[in-house]
C-alpha cells in the first residue's frame, strides 16, 4: 500500500514538473514570437556575457598562475572562499524564496485545496525554489570552471564531473534554507519574520564588513617578507578551509581531481554525495507533513509578533493614520492622491520579503566593500590608479542598481494587476500614477547609490570637484535605469502574473536588464575614453559629456514617453 501511495506521489511531481515545463517553453515561444530581432539580441548578449565573463576568468587564473610557487596556492584559496560566500548566498537566498514560496504564494494555497498529498505539493515547491534560488550561482559559476579547468589542462572528464557536483552542491543550501523557512514560518509571522530578515542581514553584513577590513602591509613588508605578506593578506580566508562546509567538500573535490588526485576527490565527491542523499531524503519524505501544519498555522495565525506600525496597519484597524502616512503627511507640496499612492508601494514592497531582502543584501555586500577601502588607499598613490578603482566602484554600483531596478521597478505596473481599473479610473490616471512610480524608485534608489559612491570617492581620497563629477554620473544613471525599467513596465505589462519573478522572467524584463547592461558599458566606455571627467576641458571630454547626456536621455525618456502616450489608449 505504501509502495502504491509513493507512485502515486511520484507521478503527480512529475505531472506537475511536466505542466510547468510545457508552461515556460510556451513563455520562450511566445518571446519569440513577439521580436525575433530583440530575442537574437537578448540571446547574442547572453552570448556575450558568457565569453566575457570566461575572458576575464581565464586571463586572471593565468596571471595568478605564473606567481612562481604561490599561483596554485592563491588559486586554491579563491576558490575556497568563493564557494563559502557563494554557499552563503545560497543559503539566505533559499530561505528568503523558499519562505515567500510555501507560504505566501497563490499557487501553494490552490495545490493545498487539491486531492494532492503533501509531500507533493512540498516536493514541487522545493524543487522550484531551489532553482529560483541558484540559477545566477549556476550562471556565475559557468564561466569561471571552464577557465579553471583550460589553465590547469585539465582532462574531458573534469567537466561532466564538475557539472554533477554542482547539481549535488546546490540541494544542500536548498534543503538548509527550507527547513529554516518551515522553522520561522511555524513560529513567527510575516511581519516578526521581516524583522528578523533584517536582523540577520544587518548582522551579516556587519560581520563582513569587519572580517573584510585587513591589517595594513606597508612598502618594506611587500619588498622583503612577501611570504608573510600574503599569509598575512589570506589570514581571513581560513575559515573556508573548515572541513565540515559542504562549500569544501565542492572545491577540494574540484581541485584534487583536476591535479590528478582521483582518489582524493572521490572521497570528497562521496561525502558530498552522501550528505546530499541524506539531507534531500530527508526533505523529501519527513517535511511534508511539517510543511503542512506550518502552513495552516501561517493561514490561521492572526497578527502576534511584533507590533511594526510603520509599514503596516495599525493595531486596532482604526483609521488612524501610521508612521509611514505622518511622515508623507510633512511633504505638503505632494498633492494627496500623489502620497497615497507613494504610501501604498512601500507597503507592498514591504510586505513581500523576496522583494526587499535580497537588494539588502546585494547593497549591504557592496556598502561593506567601499567601507574597506579605506584599509588600501595606501598602496593607490597613483592618481591613474585611483581613478580606475572608482570607475570600477562605478560600475559596480551602476550594474547593482541595473539589477535592482529590473527585478524590483520594472514589475511595479503590472503588480497593479486586478486592481488596475480601479486605480485607473480614478481622477488621478495612469500616467500620473506611472510618474509617481517612477519618482519614487528614482528617489529611494538615488540615496542609496549616491551614497555608496560619494563613499567609495571619499575613502580613496579623491578632491571634491572629483566626488562632485562620479556623484551626477551616478544621478543620471539613476534616473535613466529608472525611467528604463518604468517606460518597458509598462510597454510590456502581465497583469495576470502576481508573482515578480516570473513577470521579471519574461521578454520585457529580460530586455530591460539587457539594455541597462549595454547603457551601463557605453556610459563607462564614453567617460573613460574622455578622460573621466578630471582632465583638462578640451573638445573631447566635452564630446564625451555631451555623448553621455544624450544617451542617459534617450535610455531613460524615450521608454517613459512611449509608455504614457500607451497609457491614454490602455484599456482598464
Amino acid at each position: 500500500m505504501s509502495r502504491l501511495a509513493e507512485q502515486i506521489k511520484s507521478s503527480q511531481l512529475l505531472l506537475l514538473l511536466r505542466v510547468n515545463a510545457v508552461h515556460s517553453w510556451r513563455k520562450l515561444l511566445a518571446i519569440r514570437q513577439q521580436s525575433r530581432l530583440l530575442t537574437g539580441i537578448i540571446g547574442l548578449f547572453i552570448s556575450g556575457y558568457l565569453v566575457l565573463a570566461f575572458e576575464l576568468f581565464f586571463h586572471g587564473l593565468k596571471f595568478v598562475a605564473k606567481f612562481p610557487g604561490l599561483g596554485a596556492a592563491l588559486t586554491e584559496r579563491l576558490l575556497y572562499t568563493l564557494f563559502a560566500f557563494l554557499f552563503a548566498l545560497l543559503l539566505l537566498s533559499n530561505l528568503v524564496i523558499a519562505y515567500t514560496n510555501l507560504f505566501r504564494n497563490r499557487e501553494t494555497a490552490f495545490l493545498l485545496t487539491l486531492p494532492v498529498p503533501n509531500e507533493t505539493i512540498f516536493r514541487w515547491k522545493f524543487i522550484e525554489s531551489t532553482v529560483l534560488a541558484s540559477w545566477a550561482f549556476l550562471f556565475l559559476i559557468a564561466p569561471l570552471l571552464a577557465a579553471f579547468g583550460l589553465v590547469r589542462g585539465v582532462p574531458w572528464h573534469f567537466y561532466p564531473l564538475t557539472v554533477l557536483l554542482i547539481g549535488l552542491f546546490i540541494i544542500l543550501p536548498g534543503v538548509f534554507g527550507s527547513a529554516l523557512a518551515i522553522g520561522i514560518g511555524r513560529h513567527l509571522d510575516r511581519k516578526s519574520f521581516q524583522i528578523v530578515l533584517l536582523l540577520i542581514a544587518l548582522l551579516l553584513l556587519v560581520f563582513v564588513a569587519f572580517w573584510w577590513k585587513s591589517n595594513p602591509v606597508d612598502d618594506d613588508l611587500l619588498d622583503k617578507r612577501t611570504l608573510e605578506a600574503l599569509d598575512r593578506l589570506l589570514a581571513k580566508t581560513r575559515f573556508t578551509m573548515f572541513p565540515f562546509l559542504p562549500s569544501y567538500w565542492l572545491s577540494a573535490a574540484v581541485l584534487q581531481w583536476a591535479e590528478g588526485i582521483t582518489r582524493g576527490a572521490g572521497f570528497f565527491a562521496a561525502v558530498l554525495l552522501s550528505n546530499t542523499l541524506f539531507f534531500g531524503g530527508l526533505a523529501f519524505t519527513r517535511f511534508g507533513n511539517i510543511f503542512y501544519n506550518t502552513a495552516s498555522a501561517v493561514q490561521s495565525r492572526a497578527g502576534g509578533g511584533f507590533k511594526f506600525k510603520f509599514f503596516g496597519i495599525p493595531a486596532n484597524n482604526s483609521s488612524t493614520p501610521g508612521a509611514l502616512e505622518k511622515l508623507f503627511d510633512k511633504f505638503f507640496w505632494l498633492a494627496p492622491d500623489t502620497r497615497a499612492i507613494a504610501v501604498k508601494d512601500l507597503r507592498m514592497f514591504w510586505r513581500d520579503t523576496t522583494q526587499w531582502g535580497q537588494s539588502v543584501m546585494f547593497f549591504g555586500l557592496l556598502g561593506a566593500y567601499i567601507i574597506n577601502l579605506r584599509n588600501f588607499t595606501h598602496q593607490l598613490s597613483s592618481p591613474f590608479w585611483i581613478h580606475a578603482v572608482a570607475f570600477l566602484n562605478l560600475g559596480a554600483c551602476a550594474f547593482n542598481l541595473a539589477s535592482v531596478t529590473t527585478r524590483f521597478v520594472f514589475p511595479q505596473f503590472s503588480l497593479e494587476g486586478r486592481r488596475l481599473w480601479v486605480v485607473g479610473m480614478s481622477p488621478m490616471g495612469l500616467p500620473r500614477i506611472v510618474l509617481t512610480k517612477y519618482w519614487l524608485a528614482s528617489l529611494l534608489s538615488l540615496v542609496v547609490t549616491l551614497a555608496l559612491v560619494t563613499l567609495s570617492c571619499y575613502l580613496l581620497k579623491m578632491p571634491w570637484d572629483d566626488v562632485a563629477f562620479f556623484g551626477a554620473v551616478i544621478t543620471v544613471m539613476t534616473f535613466a535605469l529608472n525611467g528604463l525599467a518604468v517606460g518597458l513596465g509598462v510597454l510590456f505589462p502581465n497583469v495576470k502574473e502576481t508573482n515578480p519573478n516570473k513577470i521579471v522572467s519574461g521578454f520585457g524584463g529580460t530586455l530591460c536588464f539587457v539594455l541597462s547592461s549595454v547603457y551601463i558599458i557605453a556610459s563607462l566606455t564614453l567617460l573613460v575614453l574622455g578622460g573621466g571627467g578630471y582632465h583638462s576641458h578640451s573638445d573631447w571630454v566635452i564630446s564625451s559629456l555631451i555623448a553621455f547626456i544624450v544617451l542617459s536621455l534617450a535610455i531613460g525618456w524615450l521608454p517613459m514617453k512611449l509608455a504614457v502616450r500607451q497609457l491614454k489608449d490602455f484599456e482598464v
